[in-house]
């Protein structure tokens, strides 16, 4: 179970940083978009918190992405 809960984190920290690198964006421009500094923005794409939806609109729109959520089933547990 603990190990599902980070594959989503993990999933989320990987899609943020994709984002963010197609985007050709450094860190520090991201921040600037957004109207914050880097430091949060290292601190999101390190994972460890569960941003906002808002703060991953705000994200989304400053690397020029949509944002997409999704509910999924669970997989059948044996």
């Amino acid at each position: 179970r603990e190990y599902e809960a980070l594959e989503e984190e993990f999933s989320l920290v990987a899609a943020l940083i994709e984002a963010r690198t197609r985007a050709g964006l450094t860190q520090e421009q991201v921040a600037q978009r957004m109207k914050t500094t880097q430091a949060v923005i290292a601190r999101l794409e390190g994972g460890g918190s569960k941003p906002s939806t808002r703060t991953l609109e705000r994200y989304a729109e400053a690397t020029g992405s949509r944002l997409k959520i999704t509910f999924e089933p669970e997989s059948a547990r044996p």
